[in-house]
């Protein structure tokens, strides 16, 4: 049944805008070379606290949360029909979980717990998480490790879900890490000064024998790293976008690969 009058009229448009949105990322997308595309694609899901505070007023946070959390396994979806093999989200930093209220917290890790378990339950991807798991609840952190375990051997879309995650602390725990080793082969602080090169640093990253970053996105307007990635960042390309995180469109994903397309790329030379 037709509806008429302004409702009508409202959701006429609203079909043909979508008509044209469809039709304009198909055109991007058959424009763009398969070897243009990023190999691996990092976000900075940012802005679904604002989003629940204005879409949702009155009801908590969470909404916002919840709301971000399906539209980044909308967006894994999208980089995975494009063969893009690895995707790196960032959903709690370690500045998030020290300044942020238990009773807010609580609820957010509940969705993160539940993203992570989704994640590892579609198509076949591989799950992991990037952070310090030292942080988390230790039955959430269980939960984690056991849906690892059963997607390492996945052969889909590698995702590296952030959790817990922050770029300083990361660095830290790398040092830590590489010390121990070093300690553990009987080396002394002298014989590892001599010998350290970037790559014995990099092998203790959270994404030890992972490519960097090609593209990172971010949403919600900030143009700032906030310590995302700071080792593995030091050649990416940036995209910022206006849009809150929940309101992030595939046709806003496929300006970014467009803008990524049409760069220069120079590793720093």
């Amino acid at each position: 049944m037709a509806i008429s009058g302004w409702p009508g009229e409202l959701l006429d448009r609203a079909q043909s805008w979508g008509f044209l949105y469809r039709y304009y990322e198909k055109r991007v997308l058959r424009e763009l070379d398969a070897s243009s595309l990023p190999r691996h694609i990092a976000v900075l899901a940012d802005g679904n606290r604002r989003w629940a505070r204005t879409n949702a007023p009155g009801k908590p946070l969470v909404v916002g949360y919840q709301a971000g959390a399906d539209k980044l396994k909308e967006f894994v979806g999208w980089c995975s029909e494009l063969d893009i093999p690895l995707v790196t989200l960032w959903v709690l930093s370690t500045d998030n979980l020290r300044r942020s209220e238990g009773a807010e917290v609580a609820p957010l890790l509940d969705v993160i717990q539940r993203l992570f378990t989704d994640l590892a339950s579609i198509a076949d991807y591989r799950v992991q998480m990037v952070g310090d798991a030292s942080l988390l609840p230790a039955e959430m952190a269980a939960t984690i490790v056991s849906a690892e375990a059963a997607t390492a051997n996945n052969s889909g879309c590698h995702v590296n879900v952030a959790i817990a995650y922050g770029g300083r602390h990361e660095l830290r725990d790398a040092v830590r890490s590489l010390l121990s080793s070093e300690a553990s082969k009987g080396n002394s602080l002298d014989q590892l000064a001599d010998s350290l090169e970037i790559d014995d640093i990099a092998e203790h990253l959270y994404t030890a024998g992972q490519p960097d970053p090609d593209l990172i996105i971010r949403t919600s307007g900030e143009q700032r790293m906030s310590g995302f990635l700071i080792w593995q960042a030091a050649h990416s390309e940036f995209y910022f976008c206006e849009a809150l995180w929940p309101d992030f469109r595939k046709v806003d994903f496929v300006r970014a690969l467009r803008s990524y397309a049409q760069r220069e790329r120079r590793f720093g030379r």
